[in-house]
């Protein structure tokens, strides 16, 4: 079992920065892959990044790449999600998402963005862009 929490979230203006992080209890993150999505009021929850430790690979979704990116610190076994140039339409609630299988880093960026993939979740933190 994985426990996930999310934190960093906040009110930025547009063109700000923002950090989240998304600390783990009961299992290390080395073995597993871990992930952002964002639900904005009204839609969908949506991909945002992907990692897997073991495999290497990193996606972020088409919307974010090049101002988002995601990482971790292994000693405080928490990922985090650098977000700049932030835009009104990066307004959402934030979510933290792993899984083991998905570690291996053999799966395609189409399969790390399919939330039914993962296994546990955090409780998601709300990032408010303003224009």
């Amino acid at each position: 079992q994985v426990q996930l929490v999310e934190s960093g979230g906040g009110l930025v203006q547009a063109g700000g920065s923002l950090r989240l992080s998304c600390a783990a209890s009961g299992r290390t993150f080395d073995n597993y892959a871990a992930s952002w999505f964002r639900q904005a009021p009204g839609k969908e929850r949506e991909f945002v990044a992907a990692k897997s430790w073991s495999g290497g690979s990193t996606f972020y979704a088409d919307s974010v790449k090049g101002r988002f990116t995601i990482s971790r610190d292994k000693a405080k076994n928490t990922v985090y999600l650098q977000m700049n140039s932030l835009k009104p339409e990066d307004t959402a609630v934030y979510y933290c998402a792993a899984d083991s299988v998905l570690n291996s880093g053999t799966y395609s960026k189409y399969y790390m963005a399919d939330l039914s993939n993962y296994a546990y979740w955090g409780q998601g933190t709300q990032v408010t862009v303003s224009s």
